[in-house]
């Protein structure tokens, strides 16, 4: 096991060193669909090594508990150090935090991910090539093939989320977005800001806030909705969050300020949470099931 921690902390070195020779890892480069062709890529050569497994010690160590454990633990501090500080998307070298305030762009990060990533793919493929049992086996594919889609989707994915702010005014139908990077960019609806609701505690803080809009498709559809605070409406693949007001108006603000999200990948991220629920549930069943047949113990 001692080798899987040394493999995994020449990761964080090697990551640390390309931080700060070439910076954080560019998404913008590798958005679509060249981040499809990364995980194509990903997939083949994972399973072009374990087809190499027996020529190769490395490939079927990476492919035992004794390599998994160690990237684990690794993995585990990194995303305990994510939940702790703030992160922020598109962090420059004028914003204000550390590396550790942009984790998915943070290369020690990105490449345990990646290991994992390949660690699971080989431990998948070789449960695929010595199945036994059923009750065993799907609920063990299921797990880390959910795993590695919602893993591997989240991180790649992350290259063609979009986050935009925009500022709505009653009556005024708007079309423009601000990106994490300055840029203005259209968007395939227009929103308009039809009254900005707002109740308050006796003190006069904000109680709630939401914005009633006519958001209009560009098929000439139109939509009357709320959009209020932790209630997004989602539009063309956008989400659109209730984010800001005019602080200094307050209840009489005439601007509403909007978060626009979209995350293609998100629906695959969804779809590997769903297979390691069902794989729990499947663990749950079958896992203290057992039978006989032909006198042979069924676990």
């Amino acid at each position: 096991m001692k080798e899987g921690f040394l493999i995994g902390g020449g990761l964080v070195v090697i990551g640390l060193m390309v931080q700060l020779c070439f910076g954080a890892v560019p998404w913008s480069a590798i958005a679509w669909p060249l981040n499809g062709l990364l995980f194509g890529a990903l997939l083949a050569l994972t399973v072009i090594a374990f087809l190499m497994r027996k020529r190769i010690y490395v490939i079927r160590f990476l492919a035992s508990y004794m390599a998994a454990i160690p990237v684990l633990v690794y993995a585990v501090v990194l995303t305990i150090v994510m939940g702790l500080t703030r992160q922020q998307s598109g962090l420059d070298m004028n914003s204000e935090g550390t590396w550790l305030n942009d984790m998915l762009a943070f290369w020690p990060f990105v490449l345990i991910y990646v290991l994992m990533a390949v660690i699971l793919a080989l431990v998948i493929l070789r449960r695929l090539a010595h199945l036994s049992s059923w009750r065993r086996d799907i609920p063990f594919v299921m797990n880390h093939l959910g795993l590695f889609l919602a893993m591997t989707t989240a991180t790649l994915g992350n290259a063609d989320m979009q986050r935009l702010k925009m500022v709505a005014a009653v009556g005024i139908p708007e079309w423009r977005a601000l990106a994490v990077n300055g840029t203005i960019q259209r968007l395939p609806m227009t929103i308009e800001l039809k009254r900005f609701i707002m109740e308050t505690y006796d003190d006069g803080s904000a109680k709630r806030y939401a914005s009633e809009v006519l958001i209009r498709k560009a098929s000439g559809e139109t939509v009357e909705t709320t959009i209020d605070v932790n209630r997004p409406v989602e539009i063309e693949g956008w989400k659109i969050y209730q984010y800001g007001y005019d602080t200094e108006m307050g209840a009489q603000s005439h601007i509403s300020i909007l978060e626009l999200v979209s995350d293609p990948w998100l629906p695959f991220v969804y779809v590997g949470i769903y297979m390691m629920l069902g794989g729990a549930v499947c663990l749950f069943v079958f896992g203290g099931r057992r039978g006989k047949t032909n006198g042979e113990v069924i676990n």
